[in-house]
């Protein structure tokens, strides 16, 4: 397995810090708002990361935070008058309902920036007792930068003036513009902690070293982890501010291997809010399967930047669709696991970065073969088997095609009327079966007006969508 490193900027063969073994920590949301196609696609990615080191043999520890300390948070709860931990709920809990509707597997910890504040001042005590940082006259507590002979290794930034190091306003007693807060000072009536430097609050880049060091970390390595990924807006400054916390705090790097994925763009336009263009996933998904937007989103390299619009998702629905066509020539057969040329091609494609091109036109290939001998040797036990497995490694790998395929076509039509068209289906069932046909015809009309097509199979009878 290969993987490109953002800081060393080439593919490296994976090696883990320990045998079997993966650390992957991700950057998480900051639960202030609904969960935009950005956040999806970090999400999807380091899925898909997590499951093809699965499908090599790996025991998987990944961990993914949850930033429920932040100005944005403080300030919309103030606009709507409630507690923060009701924004943050809120929030958190929208986000693991839109995840799950993409098919993202919960990470094997999701730890929260409020549970993890004793880590946080911790980390700082060493950095001020090492020289690494420094208390200034209101409060605040700034990591020195010029004490880190390796600052900017990481992304290789070119520092300026109008660099932006941190989300909340900056102090005038800072020894250097790149210095950034461990501790902000809070002396109004808002949100506070306790800690030794006095009331305030924990800055943004502290809490991924504080979570790593505190829930993942091998003590006896070069590294803390194997695996440090994110957005590639977070190279500059967080990844790289992380890394110096580690690096001056303890005995060991931050990770060995750092992952990046590319920015998304609507239209050819990259997402901001600033600019209105911030499409929320929940939008998405009243208008499309989450399993639909799954296979769009990591229809291309994750390294790429993504450009969403309309008519490639559609193509991709329609390359979905193909999947599940398959599957339905093959419904009500026993599963199948048997090792197949095609397994072994679709996890060396993902073991080359991820090169989910080549996975995906391995499946293409695979489904169109499929098709064509069923439709000249329909009873061909061998190939159905195989064709089987194939399909039940794609759902595992890549989280495709893990829906009843009639339900799959259903999508669109709301619960009243799929209730009914199951209430008609079996007065259907049971006209057909008291031999009164005209009536069985007359409710098969019925069905079809509501705009589904209907499937009498051996298993029983199905509809889908027109």
């Amino acid at each position: 397995m290969h993987i490109f490193d953002s800081v060393q900027k080439t593919k490296r063969k994976f090696i883990p810090l320990k045998e079997g073994k993966v650390t992957l920590y991700v950057c998480g949301p900051t639960v202030y708002d609904d969960a935009h196609l950005g956040h999806a696609k970090s999400a999807l990615v380091f899925d898909l990361l997590t499951r093809v080191l699965e499908a090599n043999g790996y025991e998987v520890t990944y961990a993914r935070n949850i930033t429920d300390i932040d100005d944005k948070i403080i300030k919309k709860a103030i606009e709507q008058k409630k507690d923060i931990q009701e924004i943050t709920d809120f929030y958190t809990e929208a986000y693991h309902k839109e995840m799950e509707a993409l098919g993202v597997k919960r990470p094997t910890l999701e730890p929260k920036a409020t549970q993890n504040l004793e880590a946080m001042v911790d980390l700082i005590q060493k950095l001020i007792d090492k020289g690494h940082a420094y208390t200034t006259p209101d409060g605040d507590v700034y990591f020195d930068t010029a004490s880190d002979s390796e600052y900017l290794t990481l992304s290789h930034h070119s520092q300026n003036e109008e660099d932006k190091q941190e989300r909340v306003a900056s102090s005038s007693y800072k020894k250097n513009h790149a210095d950034f807060a461990l501790w902000k000072s809070v002396k109004d009536n808002s949100v506070t902690f306790s800690s030794p430097f006095g009331a305030g609050r924990p800055g943004w880049h502290l809490e991924c070293s504080a979570m790593i060091e505190k829930h993942l970390a091998y003590k006896d390595t070069p590294f803390a982890i194997d695996i440090h990924g994110g957005g590639a807006d977070l190279l500059f400054p967080h990844h790289e501010n992380e890394a110096a916390q580690t690096r001056c705090a303890t005995k060991h790097e931050l990770a060995n291997y750092w992952m990046h994925n590319g920015f998304v763009n609507i239209d050819g336009e990259k997402m901001s809010k600033s600019l209105g263009n911030s499409f929320f996933l929940k939008d998405a998904l009243k208008e499309y399967d989450g399993e639909v937007l799954r296979f769009y989103l990591l229809s291309t390299h994750y390294r790429s930047n993504f450009n969403f619009n309309t008519q490639d998702l559609e193509s991709a629905k329609k390359r979905l669709d193909k999947l599940y066509r398959l599957k339905k020539r093959l419904f009500g057969l026993p599963a199948c696991n048997d090792e197949t040329p095609f397994k072994k091609e679709l996890l060396k494609s993902l073991n080359d970065d991820m090169n989910v091109s080549t996975a995906l036109a391995l499946i293409d290939e695979m489904i169109s073969k499929a098709n064509e001998t069923l439709d000249t040797a329909g009873k061909h036990k061998l190939l159905k088997r195989e064709t089987l497995a194939n399909l039940a490694y794609i759902e595992k790998l890549l989280g495709f095609g893990i829906q009843n395929p009639f339900e799959y076509f259903q999508f669109g039509i709301d619960e009243t009327t799929k209730e009914k068209i199951n209430t008609l289906i079996e007065q259907r069932d049971s006209a057909k079966k008291e031999k009164n046909f005209a009536l069985s015809d007359k409710i098969r009309d019925e069905i079809l007006s509501l705009g589904v097509n209907l499937m009498d199979t051996p298993q029983g009878t199905f509809w889908e969508k027109v």
